[in-house]
């Protein structure tokens, strides 16, 4: 239950919220400084001010406070409404202005992107697209939850952007083209922050890229609630975008192409109900495009995954811990450490590599360390060696540890050591031979299997068949996704642990730590002699659960909502948001989702996705429990 505080917080903001929309407060605001903040948005939008009342003075010519930021983009967020002092994540109001100010860039530069790919004289294939395409999805990797808190990095980032976007808006006009509707996208057609320094672009996102600002343009709660879940779950679609990039080394003309589109319609302030719902979905649409390749690229490059245990104890030696995603990061690490006389660990969503012929064939890939991202600042104090971050998720660093942590590609901390594009680890490795590493082994030596890709669980569908016609298999339960610290995450756990015994679990994500290391399921098997928990991989192999889903549904010539499957997902970031609109794109129904619903869907558009996707919450794990078993 929320505090009253809380509760009294929430109900002003959903009546100020209420009065913006009906246009109570459209006079034009008197703007007011504080020390702490040299100005103030001129908005017509009262969130989180002091008052609970307007006089008719101040009706008439409203005083207009703004907090330091409003981030409400992860499910973490501060009292589920929002974050507007620091974030719950650790990022500062500094950094959330600027990514805000990145976003707002990334949208100028999507208008020019479509200007130019509407020009019949400029390629679709031309170098100065590819590098916007580049940009975009790293740009956007950026704002993501626990990727990046670095101020300077990301202003170099901003300025990047806005020097190829001023390339291409040059190159569009001497086509003779143009940004088609320029007058509907305001400021955002022909701004330039090319010169301007982080303050100023720190300024520039307080005063015109801020939630607050954007909401108050369009001026429709539930038209601003669909606007946000489209662009958050395209956040996502940029992320997994990025890592598909991070193996290959190119970008997908036609995916780019859609995503600069839906960003042109996100850049604007209409309030076009049905063209905002059409657009959340086409980004599920092309996120699917993007999962299916990032599983082809990462059987491609580093082999088809299988089965594999992976030992999650410690062999005595030197060490070398890697979080994160990326497993190209991973195979030149392995590369660059043979014959050094150091182990390599994965954590986190890096368990899956022991499953990739490519990077097990090296024997000093040993092992998998910790658990989750939302534990590493236990578990990376305690790792005797330095620590290599890919992408998220980071936590600002422990003075334990801050001397011997490693960012790469889009991840970012002040104070904290980045290794380049080059990967070059000879300081990691320097400094891991420095180091004590682990003492001896920990026996007995435990292991988990990983690697249950949808091309290793599709042959098994004949024996999943006959289990469920023969009566014995109940059902399957998905549980999986992106994990968190709150204590009522414990309801994964719990819901898992009462499946019943003859149930099978598909997991995948960082939240399926909180069944793979569950001794009341360790090693449990189905009367078939198929594992009970089948372990898929990373949130970025979500695309097996839907290849698995929709081949059982074939082989059933049946759809996938008659299938005898659960899916029940837990959310944090912008991946899962991408993930979710994935799987309502495809009609699937009755998806379970929490801890708590995003702070960003309205009552009103929640009603829609309850009505047509029949998208629920979570209740008690028994009561939940029953009614999936009943099909619900």
């Amino acid at each position: 239950m929320r505090c009253p505080a809380a509760l009294r917080q929430r109900r002003y903001v959903a009546s100020v919220v209420s009065m913006l929309n009906s246009g109570t407060t459209r006079a034009t605001p008197t703007v007011r400084t504080s020390p702490e903040r040299p100005f103030i948005v001129a908005t017509t939008s009262r969130l989180f001010s002091t008052e609970t009342t307007l006089t008719a003075a101040e009706a008439a010519h409203p005083t207009v406070y703004v907090p330091d930021m409003m981030c409400r983009q992860c499910e973490q967020t501060a009292d589920h409404i929002a974050c507007t002092t620091q974030g719950v994540c650790g990022k500062s109001s500094e950094t959330s202005a600027l990514q805000d100010t990145l976003m707002d860039s990334v949208k100028s530069l999507s208008l020019w992107c479509v200007a130019a790919r509407a020009t019949p004289s400029i390629a679709s294939d031309d170098p100065l697209l590819e590098q916007a395409n580049v940009l975009t999805i790293k740009g956007v990797y950026c704002t993501l939850t626990n990727v990046n808190f670095s101020s300077s990095r990301i202003g170099d980032i901003i300025r990047q952007v806005e020097n190829v976007k001023h390339e291409l808006k040059t190159k569009v006009i001497e086509n003779g083209g143009d940004i088609l509707n320029a007058w509907e996208y305001g400021e955002l057609a022909e701004m330039d922050l090319r010169d301007k320094s982080d303050i100023e672009l720190e300024e520039f996102g307080h005063k015109h890229s801020g939630l607050v600002v954007r909401s108050a343009a369009m001026n429709n709660e539930d038209a601003f609630s669909l606007n946000e879940i489209g662009t958050y779950g395209l956040k996502g679609v940029c992320a997994y975008g990025t890592h598909v990039y991070q193996m290959v080394g190119k970008t997908d003309p036609e995916v780019m192409s859609t995503v600069h589109e839906i960003f042109a319609k996100l850049a604007s302030p209409l309030p076009d109900m049905e063209g905002l719902l059409a657009n959340a979905l086409r980004v599920g649409q092309v996120n699917a495009k993007v999962l299916a390749a990032l599983d082809g690229a990462h059987a491609d490059t580093m082999g088809i995954p299988e089965p594999t245990p992976a030992r999650t104890t410690a062999v005595q030696g030197k060490a070398i811990l890697v979080s994160g995603h990326d497993m190209k990061d991973l195979y030149y690490l392995l590369q660059q450490t043979e014959g050094k006389g150091v182990n390599i660990y994965t954590h986190g969503e890096m368990l899956p590599a022991h499953s990739y012929p490519k990077l097990k064939a090296f024997p000093h890939l040993v092992g998998n360390y910790g658990t989750a991202w939302q534990n590493q600042r236990m578990e990376f104090a305690a790792f005797p060696g330095p620590i290599i971050v890919t992408s998220n998720c980071i936590l600002e660093p422990r003075r334990a540890y801050k001397d011997r942590i490693y960012s790469m590609n889009e991840v970012g901390v002040d104070g904290v050591q980045h290794i380049g594009s080059d990967r070059d680890f000879v300081a990691v490795i320097e400094q891991a031979q420095q180091m004590k590493g682990f003492l001896r082994d920990v026996t007995p030596a435990k292991y988990h299997t990983t690697g249950f890709n949808h091309r290793a669980v599709v042959p098994l569908a004949g024996k999943v068949i006959e289990a469920a016609k023969s009566g014995a298999l109940s059902r399957i339960f998905l549980i999986g996704g992106c994990d968190g610290s709150q204590w009522d995450r414990s309801y994964f756990t719990t819901l898992a642990e009462k499946t019943p015994d003859d149930s099978l679990i598909l997991t995948l994500g960082c939240a399926k730590n909180r069944i793979i290391h569950n001794p009341e399921l360790e090693g449990a098997t189905l009367a078939n002699g198929l594992p009970r928990v089948l372990d898929m991989g990373q949130c970025n192999d979500s695309y097996s659960a839907i290849v698995v889903a929709t081949e059982l549904a074939k082989a059933l010539n049946c759809s996938v909502n008659d299938l005898p499957l659960s899916l029940v997902l837990s959310h944090l970031e912008q991946k899962a948001a991408a993930v979710l609109l994935t799987l309502l794109s495809m009609g699937i129904k009755n998806i379970r989702l929490g801890p708590s619903l995003p702070a960003y869907i309205t009552p009103n558009i929640l009603n829609v996705l309850v009505e047509k996707y029949n998208l629920q919450g979570l209740g008690e794990p028994a009561q939940d429990l029953k009614a999936m078993m009943e099909g619900k």
